[in-house]
Order: structure tokens, then sequence, then C-alpha cells
């Protein structure tokens, strides 16, 4: 189940959207073959104007005649009224459509009227780039996926692209990456251990304990949701440009 709420600001224009992820289900975990699926709704609030879109995330299902992975969605303003409709699925491409005029449907049911929109040529909001040549020996990865992990100059040493057992798989030295593997694991365990003594030294002689903190982020409500972030402090940019790392931890 997704935690937490996802922040997108545009700082030239003050729109800042708001919304939740829906759930991800994994499947045949323990046989066949493993896919994935998204389900749920998701309402992406503007902050600033107070405009809403609502998508729904329709559940795969063996008995339905919906393409598979199918979105749809309506945006809506701060009045309630309908300016856009939204289709498509999450993995190939969205398109939105304009709404030019819309109306109550006949139904059997009084009490639920579907409303029917008459829309103009939907646009493509977004389409999935074709995957690289030989994808299937890189795990499907796209392109940009693919680079996320490419080495850099002059990032912080507890950089995740750093870790040792993961460049020794990417260079194709699956023992030597196992072997690295548990020595790190190890590593984490020994300095779990050693902070969970000296909290209860701590609570056995009357003293606050003072529990690791990040360096590049800081706890702080939300300013809309009122729910407890993690919020970036701002001066990892400034520490990198001076190469002066004497703050980071051995984590490797």
């Amino acid at each position: 189940m997704p935690l937490g709420a996802i922040h997108l600001e545009f700082h030239s224009s003050g729109n800042h959207y708001l919304w939740r992820k829906v759930t991800s289900t994994v499947h045949n975990i323990i046989v066949g073959k493993l896919w994935i699926d998204q389900s749920g709704e998701i309402e992406i609030a503007n902050s600033k104007t107070k405009d809403k879109c609502q998508l729904k995330f329709i559940p795969y299902s063996y008995f339905s005649r919906d393409i598979p992975r199918k979105v749809t969605g309506v945006v809506a303003d701060n009045n309630g009224k309908a300016h856009y409709i939204l289709s498509g699925t999450w993995d190939e491409k969205m398109e939105c459509a304009k709404i030019v005029q819309s109306s109550r449907g006949t139904s059997c049911s009084e009490e639920k009227q579907k409303t029917v929109y008459q829309t103009l040529n939907p646009k493509v909001l977004w389409k999935k780039y074709p995957l690289p040549e030989n994808a299937e020996n890189m795990y499907y990865f796209s392109e940009l996926a693919l680079t996320l992990n490419e080495p850099e100059d002059g990032i912080a040493p507890t950089d995740s692209r750093l870790r040792p057992d993961q460049r020794l798989m990417e260079n194709g030295k699956w023992d030597e990456a196992n072997v690295e593997k548990q020595r790190l694991e190890e590593k984490q365990r020994a300095v779990r251990r050693r902070r969970e003594a000296d909290e209860a030294e701590a609570y056995e002689e009357g003293r606050q304990f003072e529990d690791y903190q990040p360096q590049w982020f800081e706890k702080r409500p939300d300013p809309i949701t009122g729910e407890m972030i993690y919020t970036f402090k701002g001066d990892y940019w400034e520490v990198k440009e001076k190469q002066d790392w004497k703050m980071c931890l051995d984590i490797f």
C-alpha cells in the first residue's frame, strides 16, 4: 500500500500539485511469470487554483473486455465543472480531450445517471519511448533507467552509485559481488546493533538519546497535508561544489 503524498511545484507559475499513488500489486511471486498491476483512484489537486483531476486505474480482470492497464480520468475546476477527459494506459500513453458539451445519459437506474461528454479530438500527453535494443537482457529498462546508475565524478561518498557490490555486479563479477554484498549487510547490522546498545545505555543513565539524523534532509510538517515529511535542506550542492564531505559517514 502506498504511503505519503507526492508534491510537484512549478515555481514560475506557483501551481502546486499533490497526489498519492495507487496500489501496486505483484502477481505470481511464488509460481509463474511475475507481473505488476496498478489499481485504485488518484486525486491530483492544485493547491493554488483548487482544480482537480480524478484518475481511475482499472485493475486487470480476465473477464473484462477493457484493454489491460487502462486509465481514465476527468479534470475539473474548483466549481466541479469538467473541462478535460483523460484516457489511455499507465504503461504506454495517455491522451487528453477538451470537453465541449456534457449531458446526462439514460440509465436503468434513476438514481445513477452517467454523464456523457462530447469532446474535441484527443491530444497525446505522453507516450512511452521504444525500449533500447536487447532490452530483454537488461530487465526491460528504459534508456533513462539504464543511465541512472552511471558513475559520476565529485559525488558524495555515501552516494548509492558508489556501492561496491553494485559496481561489481554491473561489471559482471557476480561471485565477487555476492561476497561484497554479504560484507556490507553485516556492516549495516553491526552499526544497527551499536546504535541500539547506545540507546539502551542512554536510557539506563537517564540521558536523552540522539538518534541518527539524515544528512541532507530534515523532518518537518507538510504545510498542505499536515503530515510529517522529510524535506531537502538545500546544502548538498554547496558541499559538492567545495568537495568537503567530512560530515559523511563511512557506510561502504
